[in-house]
């Protein structure tokens, strides 16, 4: 039996980014973007151009700049929504039109207030009018998984013939469960006359824990398209996983019988550029992309690799773009060997973003004996940065113990000019944060701190992230250092220059 290929619908850039405090600039969603073109997804949905000028702005960069997958823009089933989609994505060379419409009880009933004879005739005319501005056009039932299953087939067969490609059925609120699920997906193809004229698409949340398991589900009952995102982030419990899709479709293909156009080496690497501009972590644990994925500690489990690898292994880390061998370079190594192990990383610098990132590295080299992969991906990708940096440390010091009150005294330079201040706190921290709070004038609310080494050892480099509020807008900001009070400013400054910028 020959292997079916299923569609990859991205939508980082539009669910994923509707996690609290994952904002993405347009610059950050275009890179983002391109590098979702690298892996090789099909389908790409930018932004839902009606919500913002800023999300129009970027939707209409990712439809100019982006090559290779389908652009898509969300709308409701408004005329003003699709109008402003399609402008937005009229730079496409294959632009989609996703349109939207609840069709539950409970959706019609206290958020539309709508009976189900006018939302037949919304989805028709929606559908019919995005039709003469696009070719390529999606629909989805809001709340699939909750709405009626009469009301929902006919709505299907409607929205087709009036010249929908692709249906999705979301599980909007995470409330499916994989077998209910798998029959919703098989109920439609049963029911619906016209289904064969359209791809069926669904999008799983995780409120549940089982938006993976339903997507799955879908496939084996006739899915065509999945749509989720990079680490599964999104509003709540985020999204289905792309990465556990597609390795659960790659390393399953005897049960599956489907297979996927992504470009498996490029997962880890997305999967880091993802976290580092959203600012969301990801799990040690996360299947695929997490820390400890491909990590043994128990004895039994470390005999049987040693011995062969697929006894504890089910996936290569090489599949994802990891290396085996993580130990890489020291103080002694020189510009073209550090080069070399970036560009087998996955990593190509320009030479001026070369040049600052061997210096991070042999400033580093000299504080650390030995560098990992993962030592030299941090300082690349905070040395290479999509924003411009208003303000950047110049220098730091710090007085605290248990009998005294912290104090910070903190240099930051903008343009040409240095500027110091001093403050106390709380801790040495929040010392530092009011005295960049003094230099910059923007009084950010702290809204969560993290710390994480990047690698083991005393001597780690460590990674801070942190969200702050001001006036409205919630940013993320990033910092390393083997230093970590360092980190923490970095970080704080990172989030402050997003607010500026």
């Amino acid at each position: 039996m020959a292997t079916k290929r299923i569609i990859i619908f991205d939508t980082t850039l539009r669910d994923g980014e509707q996690s609290p405090g994952a904002g993405l600039n347009s610059k950050e969603k275009l890179e983002i973007a391109l590098q979702l073109a690298r892996l090789k997804v099909d389908v790409i949905e930018a932004g839902f151009p009606i919500s913002s000028q800023g999300d129009f702005d970027a939707v209409k960069l990712v439809a100019s700049r982006v090559k290779g997958p389908v652009i898509c823009g969300l709308a409701r089933a408004i005329k003003k929504d699709i109008d402003s989609a399609y402008q937005a994505l009229r730079k496409a060379s294959r632009p989609r039109l996703h349109l939207f419409l609840a069709t539950s009880k409970i959706h019609m009933k206290y958020k539309l207030r709508k009976a189900k004879e006018e939302i037949l005739r919304l989805a028709v005319e929606s559908v019919k009018y995005a039709r003469n501005l696009a070719d390529d056009i999606e629909f989805s039932p809001e709340d699939a998984s909750r709405s009626e299953r009469d009301f929902l087939y006919s709505i299907i067969e409607k929205v087709i013939t009036a010249g929908a490609k692709t249906v999705n059925i979301p599980d909007t609120v995470g409330y499916a469960v994989p077998t209910e699920f798998g029959q919703l997906i098989n109920g439609i193809k049963q029911n619906v006359p016209n289904i064969s004229k359209a791809v069926i698409s669904i999008h799983c949340h995780n409120d549940l824990g089982l938006a993976v398991a339903n997507s799955l589900s879908a496939i084996k009952n006739g899915a065509g398209q999945i749509e989720c995102t990079i680490n599964g982030v999104g509003e709540r419990a985020g999204n289905a996983s792309l990465e556990e899709i597609v390795m659960a479709l790659a390393t399953r293909k005897d049960f599956f019988n489907y297979n996927s156009s992504v470009k498996t080496r490029e997962i880890y690497k997305t999967s880091r550029l993802v976290s580092r501009l959203t600012g969301i972590l990801v799990q040690p644990n996360k299947a695929i992309v997490g820390k400890n994925a491909f990590r043994h500690e128990a004895g039994i489990h470390q005999d049987g690799i040693l011995k062969k690898r697929t006894t504890y292994e089910i996936m290569r880390p090489e599949d994802i773009g990891l290396e085996e061998n993580r130990l890489v370079l020291g103080k002694h190594s020189g510009r073209h060997a550090f080069l070399v192990r970036l560009k087998k990383l996955g990593v190509t610098l320009k030479e001026t973003e070369l040049t600052k990132a061997f210096k991070r590295f042999k400033d580093l080299a000299d504080k650390k004996k030995e560098i990992f992969d993962e030592d030299l991906l941090a300082i690349v990708e905070e040395e290479i940065t999509v924003l411009p940096e208003t303000w950047r440390l110049e220098n730091l010091q710090i007085t605290s113990g248990n009998k005294i009150v912290p104090r910070a005294v903190i240099s930051l330079k903008a343009k040409n000019k240095v500027i110091q201040r001093s403050s106390s706190g709380d801790g040495p921290v929040d010392a530092c944060y009011k005295t960049i709070d003094k230099i910059t004038g923007i009084k950010g609310r702290l809204l969560d701190y993290s710390l994480r080494a990047v690698t083991g050892g005393k001597d780690a480099l460590g990674e801070v992230t942190v969200k702050m509020q001001s006036k409205g807008r919630i940013v993320s900001g990033r910092g390393t250092s083997t230093d970590i009070l360092e980190a923490s400013v970095k970080a704080y400054l990172s989030a402050v220059n997003k607010l500026i910028n």
